[in-house]
């Protein structure tokens, strides 16, 4: 009594977000079924090109009364994206999870540097990447990525607000249910994620799952140490991000303790 159905929910972003916690989180839910990888499906054209039966071919089998949902972080930045998912659902709800854009691109710079140490490629310090010649290189992808409010616009020209629900990243890692719980009624999903799901991982320094009787943390690329970054650099984030923080504020209606 099981098909592949094409996802009623995505979770759009952002990466270094908190996307992957998210996805593994709302895995406890019974009435929710999620996509094992990330699909690139509306941000990559070599995998759009492949059609709609080739990314319903990558969702796993649900019952009839189950929500699909695939995460690809790639997707809120991505400039095809929001047209080419509205094209396919135009009234598909979509989860976006973000956090405070200054601790993202550190984030973001600590997972690539990791790759390339395991890949034993040259590293750059954070500060030689997000400082040029004495001023803030704002062209680093990483903080292209942390203007939430430049992405948001391009969502809201083929969405409305309603169908965009946002969870706070930093709220989410720090207290995962009531978080959890607000996903639930925006997905008029019966509350069935507990605190029973949860304990917290003093080792990882984060919260872990407990479902159908097992026990599971995120991958240990997850939590990974950020390094220390100097207080000047810092607080040139800071002030950069402060005024698209605030254009972000406006256009969602909705205010986070972010720096």
């Amino acid at each position: 009594g099981t098909s592949r159905q094409i996802p009623q929910t995505i979770i759009i972003g952002v990466r270094k977000g908190g996307t992957r916690a998210l996805l593994e989180m709302l895995d406890i839910h019974p009435n929710i079924v999620v996509a094992a990888t990330e699909v690139h499906f509306f941000d990559w054209d070599e995998n759009y090109v492949k059609g709609i039966d080739w990314y319903r071919n990558l969702m796993p089998f649900s019952y009839g009364d189950q929500i699909t949902i695939e995460k690809t972080p790639g997707y809120f930045t991505s400039p095809q994206a929001p047209r080419r998912i509205h094209d396919m659902n135009s009234s598909i709800k979509l989860l976006l999870i973000l956090r405070d854009p200054t601790e993202r691109v550190i984030s973001d710079y600590t997972q690539v540097y990791y790759n390339r140490v395991e890949s034993h490629k040259p590293v750059q310090l954070f500060e030689d990447i997000v400082i040029k010649n004495g001023v803030l290189n704002t062209k680093y992808k990483a903080i292209q990525r942390s203007l939430y409010d430049v992405h948001m616009e391009k969502w809201l020209k083929h969405f409305s607000l309603d169908q965009i629900h946002i969870v706070d990243g930093n709220t989410l890692i720090k207290d995962p249910l009531p978080e959890l719980q607000k996903v639930e009624r925006f997905l008029n999903l019966p509350s069935r994620i507990m605190s029973s799901n949860f304990y917290f991982n003093q080792t990882k320094g984060f919260y872990c799952i407990r479902s159908d009787g097992r026990e599971r943390c995120l991958h240990e690329s997850k939590g990974r140490p950020h390094p220390l970054v100097n207080s000047t650099v810092l607080e040139q984030l800071y002030s950069y991000f402060r005024e698209h923080n605030a254009k972000f504020y406006r256009m969602v209606n909705h205010s986070f303790d972010w720096h």
